[in-house]
């Protein structure tokens, strides 16, 4: 079996929120599980049986803000292939997410970007043929 992501796990301010936004992007996702660490802490994980992000309650606020994109380590985005990016669009602008998107003009994939409650930026990607070679052209310029 290739590898392939199982999960990825965030800390963040507020569980209810950040579900409100993954359940909002994606309405098959479930809670799979909601408890207590054995230091007190929330944790979920949210997702399909088989993908989903473990979400850990933030204990402390961080010394200085991380920015996405600004040249320092972390995590710039995490990236979903979805069926429907302008459903995935409009689902999220009606909640009042900011939409982050680029230029992205290519001709074998879409894509939009929105943040969610903590700062952190979420691709989603829609690509439009089956052929690995036509949607992994990175000669074609995203304008």
């Amino acid at each position: 079996m290739p590898a392939r992501l199982e999960h990825a796990n965030l800390i963040v301010r507020d569980i209810d929120a950040t579900i409100r936004f993954l359940q909002t992007a994606f309405p098959e996702f479930r809670i799979r599980h909601d408890g207590i660490d054995t230091r007190g802490a929330r944790w979920v994980h949210i997702g399909t049986d088989e993908t989903y992000i473990a979400l850990m309650a933030a204990t402390k606020e961080p010394v200085e803000r991380w920015t996405p994109y600004a040249g320092t380590p972390g995590t710039n985005h995490l990236a979903y292939v979805v069926d429907d990016v302008d459903a995935i669009r409009e689902r999220l602008s009606a909640a009042g997410y900011r939409n982050s998107t680029p230029p992205n003009n290519h001709p074998y994939r879409t894509r939009v970007y929105f943040y969610d409650p903590d700062g952190n930026d979420w691709e989603f990607v829609q690509y439009l043929t089956d052929d690995p070679a036509l949607r992994h052209d990175y000669a074609i310029p995203d304008r």
